[in-house]
């Protein structure tokens, strides 16, 4: 089954392109790692992929059906990256915050036992069940973006979408959730993941597509390894091992 589909599509926040001409799918059960250079248009790809951006041509289409008219949010949990303050000074408990992923379902005020049952079943899938009852504020980089992942797993997601979500994660943590990932994509969710880590995208993704506002590769990693896509798509002599900062 195809969960995502993208036909030439193009999109511009001005009159040049972030993003031209890119067509990709994605089938359930897939582990796709999408990288780029800064500024290549990762991010706003995504959210296209999400609905949250027209394209200015092209066509998108999340479960069969057009991205920005796509109703049933619940099955898309989206991770991005932990930057903002005002996720960091939430006044609520981890399970709260996973609880919300169950409100696609129930609507605010209408939380039932099973509701709580998936809550928990998520927390322990994560392993995060521990702090169940700490502020999110009061948790590690690592930590917040398992509650987040939790958070979709609550609401039954089908894809998990994730926006560079090690930045800020100590190297430790980063280890411990790509592991994560790896065994939530084992289990059956599709995984879609921007990553400025090349090495860790080729380490684990089965696919890597490589953007820099056009598509330079869409593969396997062991392909993209032998291909000279990385050096086109970022214009210098970046290994394939070699974690990327952001700029």
């Amino acid at each position: 089954m195809t969960l995502l589909t993208l036909d030439d599509v193009s999109f511009g926040y001005t009159a040049s392109p972030v993003v031209k001409d890119v067509s990709l799918t994605v089938d359930a059960g897939e582990y796709v790692g999408l990288i780029g250079p800064n500024g290549s248009g990762k991010s706003t790809l995504l959210r296209l992929c999400l609905g949250l951006h027209t394209p200015d041509a092209g066509r998108i289409e999340l479960f069969g059906h057009p991205a920005d008219e796509f109703v049933d949010r619940e099955r898309v949990g989206y991770v991005a990256q932990d930057v903002t303050e005002n996720t960091k000074q939430m006044p609520i408990t981890v399970a709260e915050v996973v609880l919300m992923g169950r409100f696609p379902h129930t609507g605010f005020g209408r939380v039932g036992k099973r509701d709580r049952e998936l809550t928990q079943q998520a927390l322990e899938t994560v392993g995060i069940d521990h702090l169940a009852d700490r502020r999110i504020t009061k948790l590690s980089g690592g930590q917040r973006q398992r509650a987040y992942i939790a958070r979709a797993l609550a609401g039954e997601a089908d894809l998990l979408v994730l926006d560079e979500p090690t930045v800020g994660v100590d190297a430790e943590s980063v280890d411990a959730f790509f592991e994560l990932l790896a065994g939530l994509n084992a289990d059956g969710m599709t995984v879609l993941l921007v990553e400025h880590d090349i090495g860790a995208v080729l380490e684990h993704a089965d696919r890597v597509v490589c953007l820099n506002r056009e598509l330079y590769f869409d593969g396997s990693p062991t392909e993209f390894a032998d291909s000279d896509a990385l050096d086109r798509a970022y214009g210098t002599n970046v290994h394939r091992g070699e974690r990327v900062e952001p700029r």
